[in-house]
């Protein structure tokens, strides 16, 4: 049999690795189409896939309080995602995203420290190490520049909101994974289409453009569904150290894709990123 730990690894690493390419495709089409746009099809696109994905697993609908916690997450990565797209478009993307991840990361881990006691020693060690891979592989190669108090508005909320998001989809029915994500996924759109009609700011994103919307929206769907099943598989701060890794799949992509160009910190994040891995599921 598995190991709990190493099973809430293995899928943790999964979500990463999704969420990754999810942050990848959708970074590539915000540059070609409006971002309110593509974050609204993204969502859009995760709520058809895990409504067929529970009707052909014959997923039962799960009681209300399942319904609440997938709402409540939903609400959160709404608001998420509207602050740190909306924090990426006037600040400084090495500054916005790392903030973003590490705070996502943080709060879970304070939660379950709280609700479920201290982790192992080696595996405390690890989220050292896995929280300075984020910043070292999302800081990339970008000038920081002076930050100012008012920088850290955006990235804050949007790494609460995600890591909030961790917490409640944690809480969401045993016996049910793809109709929380959904009910989830159908809060979040509301909460962006709202913004849009708030701000007057949507446009209809080209034919070559949005195969590569959607495809985003496979992988965030992705991301999420991996990232349930790591919460239920284990502890909930090990499912969120090991999903944060996600900014290391997108500059992967970009610097393999892209070409873009990987320096020695990010490398030194990757690196950081293996040990927190052996150190977290030892």
């Amino acid at each position: 049999m598995i190991p709990a730990e190493l099973l809430v690894v293995f899928f943790g690493l999964l979500a990463a690795a999704s969420w990754g390419a999810g942050d990848f495709s959708g970074g590539f089409a915000s540059k070609k189409a409006n971002v309110f746009s593509v974050v609204l099809i993204v969502q859009t696109v995760g709520v058809f896939l895990l409504v067929a994905s529970a009707y052909l697993m014959g997923e039962e609908i799960p009681g209300i309080n399942g319904i609440i916690w997938g709402a409540i997450a939903g609400i959160f990565i709404g608001i998420a995602l509207l602050a740190l797209y909306h924090g990426l478009s006037q600040g400084k993307m090495g500054f916005i995203a790392p903030i973003s991840a590490v705070v996502a990361a943080s709060v879970p881990v304070l939660y379950g420290a709280f609700y479920e006691g201290l982790p192992a020693t080696h595996q405390i060690a690890g989220f050292v190490f896995a929280l300075a891979a984020v910043w070292l592989i999302a800081g990339g190669n970008n000038e920081m520049g002076k930050i100012r108090f008012h920088d850290l508005k955006f990235p804050l909320i949007a790494g609460i909101g995600f890591g909030i998001f961790f917490i409640s989809i944690d809480h969401v029915s045993e016996t049910a994974v793809y109709w929380p994500l959904a009910v989830a996924r159908a809060a979040a759109v509301l909460m962006v289409l709202g913004f849009i009609i708030f701000k007057g700011s949507m446009s209809v994103p080209s034919r070559n453009i949005l195969p590569i919307i959607i495809l985003a929206g496979v992988f965030d769907t992705g991301g999420n569904t991996f990232f349930a099943l790591a919460s239920r598989a284990g502890r909930l701060d090990i499912a969120s150290i090991t999903s944060s890794l996600y900014p290391a799949g997108t500059v992967l992509l970009a610097w393999l894709i892209l070409k873009e160009r990987m320096v020695i910190r990010q490398w030194a994040g990757v690196l950081f990123a293996l040990i927190a891995i052996v150190l977290i599921s030892a």
